[in-house]
């Protein structure tokens, strides 16, 4: 039996609609397989990432206060752990006159503690070790202020408030403004300057002016 050739293409074109029909089913069959509400990804897979550090927290400081012999007394925020000599440093250092000897700069620092750096006291000890090698029964020499010779001059720059309350005619009032004019002013220049502070006249002047020096 012969085929026309329209016939044929009726043929093939049926075979390829059977054709396309079982190749859909057959994928249509897979897809069923598959477990109910599985979603199939074809990314591949990432552990979830590490949360940043949080950032290292600011380093804990203290706030002291330092006075007398040193350069810029006043109230100081240091790191925790901060010895004294760390608090003289960042004061501008020891005055000429400090008696470090009598401050333990090793110690550490506790949060608002004040350190006092004591002055050096001109003769004190020539005059004890004087006293202390005198024969038993003579009369020990005399020395220092023991003879009536005159105080050590007070440096207005750098003097604490209690050797300022010692200067004649001046009490804690007043010993404070004199620090704080020195501290505004940026430090005496002339012995003059006294007669710049609040509460000296010239009569307190005129007893002061032999007493203190720059």
């Amino acid at each position: 039996m012969e085929f026309t050739r329209r016939q044929l293409y009726v043929y093939v074109a049926v075979a390829l609609v059977v054709a396309a029909f079982g190749v859909r089913y057959v994928v249509a069959g897979h897809a069923s397989a598959a477990p109910s509400g599985t979603l199939l990804s074809l990314a591949p897979s990432s552990s979830p990432q590490p949360e940043p550090a949080p950032s290292a927290s600011v380093a804990a400081t203290i706030t002291v206060y330092v006075c007398g012999a040193v350069a810029r007394p006043g109230v100081y925020d240091l790191a925790l752990g901060s010895r004294v000599a760390d608090l003289v440093k960042a004061a501008g250092g020891a005055a000429a006159k400090a008696e470090l000897s009598a401050v333990n700069l090793a110690a550490k620092l506790a949060d608002g503690q004040q350190i006092v750096v004591p002055r050096k006291v001109a003769g004190a000890s020539a005059a004890t070790g004087a006293i202390a090698s005198a024969p038993t029964g003579a009369a020990a020499p005399v020395t220092g202020t023991a003879a009536g010779a005159p105080q050590a001059l007070v440096n207005l720059n750098t003097a604490t408030l209690e050797e300022l309350d010692a200067l004649p005619g001046v009490g804690p009032a007043t010993a404070q403004k004199i620090i704080d004019y020195r501290t505004q002013s940026g430090g005496f220049k002339t012995i003059d300057d006294l007669k710049n502070v609040s509460g000296i006249g010239d009569v307190k002047f005129a007893a002061l002016k032999d007493a203190v020096t720059l």
